[in-house]
């Protein structure tokens, strides 16, 4: 962070509300010329600062309408056991987001299905299914009240 000036800040925010706008647009709003607001988007890319430009979505509209998170507690600890969860759990679609967690459980995921009995196969034949999975709890979503997609 502390190789980010105010403008690189400024780029960030503004690709963050339209990653669609247009270089020139975006050398406007920051107060820069066109080449110089390119090669600060470069070096921010490069290092890591914007790692990519995707389109939000509305799930709802597709069908997946169901939120769910999931606490998952595992039977292994070990480096080894949460490699093989995660490089597994990164390979489940509905699993929108899986974070390990410093509590009473060991990751928290959030899924993504059509409905109930959709979550209820996902959670049954795969997400149980994970290696070292010992138990989970889930919690249904009943209202998205924020969601900043990012």
């Amino acid at each position: 962070m502390a190789d980010l000036d105010k403008l690189d800040l400024a780029i960030i925010n503004e690709l963050q509300q339209n990653a669609r706008i247009t270089v020139t647009e975006l050398a406007s709003r920051v107060g820069l010329s066109k080449t110089p607001c390119q090669v600060r988007m470069r070096r921010l890319e490069e290092q890591g600062y914007i790692m990519g430009y995707v389109a939000l979505v509305n799930q709802t509209k597709l069908g997946l309408s169901h939120i769910a998170f999931a606490q998952v507690t595992l039977s292994d600890t070990s480096s080894k056991a949460l490699s093989a969860f995660n490089a597994a759990a990164r390979k489940i679609p509905a699993v929108e987001q899986c974070h390990m967690i410093a509590g009473s459980f060991d990751y928290l995921l959030k899924v993504r299905t059509r409905d109930m009995a959709d979550y209820r196969k996902v959670l049954g034949e795969q997400i149980s299914e994970l290696p070292h999975v010992l138990q989970s709890s889930t919690f249904v979503v009943m209202e998205n009240v924020k969601d900043t997609g990012f």
